[in-house]
């Protein structure tokens, strides 16, 4: 299969050609995993992450992309009902893990069927936290296109309890990029605890932030939006979405906002967003990992200004399947379908330079199919 490879780690301002496009194997589905041919992959700024090392790959080379649409080709094995651990058979691909799904269970998809992955690849279904529906907080997650190889590929496995039907109102590219960027925009809404009437600010508007926006007008339809970016092209895209305000990260909002979600990889939009919120207000700061370009404007923190009067700080951590799913279900209810940028597969280092120089309007896909 063609895949576009990372096989070492740098500085994309150094390197804009961090990917390889290469020959791999076919990948082999081991028990309970399905095989699934790529159609899409969404590119998403944890990608620049793994690449510059900020949440590196435990072992490379890898297949980046977690944002995948697909059909299933083939599925592995299933086992019976087991009465003692034993460790069952993995592909090439698949990271070591823990039992705890899946095991005895039918086959939830069909060969031909339509499915996505997400930036949750596995988790080890035994914690606390995986036993209270909150994986993305277990010590054993993995994660797909850093943990196991990802979506930048013809050919992908993944295990099915870990996978999602795509409701039909989406194609493929639109789909991609609600596995994540809609995904952990989700997770980001329910965090910031917003009520009908309030004021949301939105720091940042790529392609969660748009999708975020485009969630509230439906669930909050008295929710006054305000965003803050440095690009004037984000700007009026917001305002085109319906942002009552956009101005720059740096200005202050003509209110002050019950809620903030920070979009952003770097420190600046955090501690001007405080400065913006309410009493006893709360910002959610949506990110895997923060770039340390900035990191000295945290140096600019004043507690009276910024923290005092009981405001809130509360990130957010990876995705859980139940964010996966919900979304999808409300985005398909709404629909949302967000803005796309097409790329080929082998256009992938495009893509993520025009990533990491902020050239974004929506979010950018690449198209996989018609590879063979």
């Amino acid at each position: 299969m063609k895949a576009m490879v990372l096989r070492a780690l740098c500085s994309l301002e150094e390197n804009q050609a961090p990917l390889e496009l290469t020959d791999l194997p076919d990948p082999v589905p081991g028990e309970h995993e399905i095989l699934i041919k790529v159609s899409a992959c969404g590119v998403c700024h944890t990608e620049l992450d793994e690449i510059e090392g900020r949440t590196p790959p435990p072992r490379l080379p890898v297949v980046l992309g977690h944002q995948v649409v697909g059909r299933v080709v083939s599925s592995g094995p299933s086992s019976p009902p087991r009465s003692e651990p034993s460790s069952p058979p993995r592909s090439a691909a698949s990271p070591p893990r823990s039992g705890g799904y899946g095991d005895s269970q039918p086959r939830r998809f069909k060969t031909g069927e339509r499915v996505g992955v997400a930036w949750i690849y596995s988790a080890c279904g035994q914690c606390k936290f995986c036993r209270a529906g909150n994986e993305n907080l277990c010590a054993d997650f993995q994660a797909t296109g850093r943990d196991a190889n990802g979506g930048y590929a013809q050919y992908m496995v993944v295990r099915e309890d870990f996978a999602y039907p795509i409701p039909d109102v989406f194609s493929d590219v639109e789909a991609a990029p609600l596995l994540c960027a809609g995904a952990i925009g989700y997770r980001s809404l329910m965090l910031a605890n917003l009520q009908d009437g309030q004021r949301l600010g939105l720091t940042g508007f790529g392609a969660s932030a748009h999708l975020v926006l485009k969630m509230v007008r439906h669930r909050y339809p008295h929710v006054t939006v305000f965003v803050f970016a440095r690009s004037a092209q984000e700007r009026a895209f917001a305002r085109e979405l319906g942002a009552v305000w956009a101005g720059d990260t740096l200005e202050e909002s003509p209110e002050k906002l019950d809620s903030i979600v920070d979009t952003t990889p770097v420190w600046t939009p955090v501690v001007e967003a405080l400065k913006n919120l309410e009493p006893g207000g709360r910002l959610v700061i949506n990110a895997i990992r923060k770039e340390n370009v900035d990191r000295e404007y945290l140096l600019r923190l004043d507690y009276p200004a910024h923290l005092w009067l009981e405001k809130e700080i509360k990130s957010v951590a990876n995705v859980a399947r139940s964010d996966v799913s919900g979304f999808l279900a409300l985005a398909a209810e709404i629909p949302i379908k967000p803005e796309v940028q097409e790329f080929a597969l082998e256009e992938a280092n495009t893509a993520l330079v025009e990533l990491k120089m902020r050239k974004i309007r929506g979010a950018k896909v690449l198209r996989v199919a018609g590879h063979e």
